[in-house]
């Protein structure tokens, strides 16, 4: 099968998407949109202070935007985790370091001893029954240079397909597994137990967004094993051409960060990449994670 232009670049479905998000206006802030398809950078408003006009004209810019980004955000704890909570239930996560005694609120910590390891692409917990819905990450100390952030637009990722493959994975499922991850720093018997918690996730290929409806290519290098009813080499080869759609330029944004930055994905339609590009600088975020819902 010839697959010449899995992805087509710049279409004219990425300048309806620009020309969609350019339209919103809000009256509680003011948006800087970042890319054609997603991101937005909020001016003028202090996320401490959300008032129930504000808080649901950021819930439509989340759907919209699905991914923003705010500055000059200087939190406590618990106003991080009071933002977060707002949005739903929070998660703890089992195999990442949380912050003195705050189960909810994961600590990366980067220096010249500890390197950053979260460059690929990937959507986080997908390997839960339930990921997650989304997650808020703030900057606690950044190095002067790098150490950005990417994130791609997987609703754009799948937009972009021709039709043949769309037909090729539609209503396929795919199996997502932590022990391809976090599960190799486990010795056998700790991985063994681990997994009875965490038993392997069977999800959609492509899930429908529960509020904008739309169609979003949810498969991710790090945690998606194989996709299910076919052969594996197959498996093999179609999800490294739809790995590959989070890596197209034109489905992305990036986010230079500062110090009490806050960025805030929607984890159910975008992927991200942490740019391990700082070493031996240091580089502290705190995140805080929403959970989600079975993707459909």
């Amino acid at each position: 099968m010839d697959l010449k232009g899995l992805h087509f670049g710049p279409r004219r479905f990425l300048r309806e998407q620009s020309e969609r998000l350019a339209a919103k206006r809000y009256d509680s802030f003011e948006l800087r949109q970042l890319s054609p398809v997603l991101g937005a950078e909020v001016q003028g408003l202090d996320l401490r202070e959300l008032n129930d006009d504000s808080f649901a004209e950021l819930q439509d810019a989340f759907t919209a935007f699905k991914v923003l980004f705010f500055r000059d955000q200087d939190w406590s704890i618990q106003q991080h985790l009071d933002f977060a909570n707002r949005f739903g239930e929070l998660e703890d996560h089992p195999f990442l370091p949380s912050k003195d005694g705050n189960p909810e609120v994961i600590r990366f910590a980067k220096d010249e001893e500890t390197v950053g390891v979260e460059n690929q692409w990937h959507s986080d917990v997908s390997w839960r029954q339930t990921p997650s819905l989304g997650s808020v990450l703030r900057s606690v100390e950044v190095p002067p240079v790098g150490g950005d952030t990417l994130f791609a637009d997987m609703c754009a990722a799948y937009d972009g397909l021709s039709d043949e493959f769309k037909q090729r994975i539609d209503g396929r499922t795919a199996i997502h597994d932590f022990t391809h991850s976090f599960g190799l720093m486990m010795d056998d018997a700790t991985r063994k137990e681990r997994q009875k918690e965490f038993p392997p996730a069977e999800h959609p290929v492509v899930r429908t967004h529960p509020v904008s409806g739309r169609k979003i290519l949810y498969v991710n290098r790090i945690f998606t094993s194989h996709i299910v009813g076919i052969p594996r080499e197959e498996s093999d080869s179609l999800l490294e051409q739809l790995y590959a759609q989070a890596a197209v330029p034109e489905y992305q944004c990036r986010f230079r960060w500062e110090k009490n930055s806050v960025a805030f994905w929607d984890n159910r339609a975008v992927q991200h990449y942490a740019a391990s590009d700082y070493w031996p600088q240091t580089r502290i975020m705190e995140r805080v994670t929403i959970i989600g819902d079975r993707p459909v």
